[in-house]
């Protein structure tokens, strides 16, 4: 058991690691426009489907949160999980910043209502998509999943990446600290409340719509 969850929590740690490095190295080296989005959530989404079958492909804290709400992830396994994800992308934030040529980003000013809004909106989004694509026995087997929740993250980098630290992950948002795109430590511990509120949302909503 416990070799099953250290193989599941290292998955998790590698999907999160690669995950936050496309997030800090378009950021610190200079992808402009759509770029961003773009690699984002097609990096989440091949992760999501070369992990998926392992540890469920989350590299989130809030979608393992709304896992364990759902009854799709052991309670017990929820902590470990959560370990391996923000280690994984602070790890990742500090390899980038290393590299030669990495830009000093400036400091970030955010709206706290825009902080609480669109997180909590776009946090909500990606974790129900995760559980009614990847979690559920009436979607099992589909081939989509993988794409549906990586385009979630993309629009989601679209809409509202502007106006937030549009991480919709408590991991994303630990490490924006490392590589200096948070204006300060109390947006990111907000930012990282509001994920993990949504994600535990998200997983009342599937047991309530969904009825397994």
């Amino acid at each position: 058991m416990c070799d099953c969850l250290c193989k599941k929590c290292l998955v998790e740690f590698i999907g999160a690691f690669f995950l936050v490095f496309t997030i800090a190295a378009t950021a610190l080296f200079g992808g402009e426009g759509v770029i961003a989005p773009l690699a984002i959530g097609f990096v989440l989404m091949v992760m999501v489907y070369a992990g998926g079958y392992i540890s469920g492909g989350h590299y989130n804290p809030a979608v393992s949160l709304a896992a364990a709400v759902r009854g799709a992830l052991p309670w017990k396994d929820w902590i470990p999980y959560a370990i391996a994800q923000v280690a994984g992308g602070a790890l990742a934030a500090y390899v980038v910043t290393i590299l030669p040529g990495a830009a000093i980003l400036e400091p970030a000013e955010f709206s706290l209502v825009n902080i609480i809004v669109a997180e909590a909106l776009f946090t909500f989004a990606l974790c129900y998509v995760v559980l009614f694509t990847a979690t559920s026995k009436k979607t099992e087997g589909n081939s989509y999943y993988g794409l549906a929740i990586g385009s979630t993250v993309m629009a989601g980098a679209f809409a509202v990446g502007g106006i937030c630290l549009g991480a919709f992950n408590p991991a994303v948002a630990i490490s924006t600290i490392v590589f200096g795109a948070a204006c300060c430590a109390k947006f990111v511990w907000i930012t990282v409340l509001v994920n993990l509120i949504a994600g535990a949302l998200a997983g009342v909503v599937f047991k309530f719509v969904d009825g397994e």
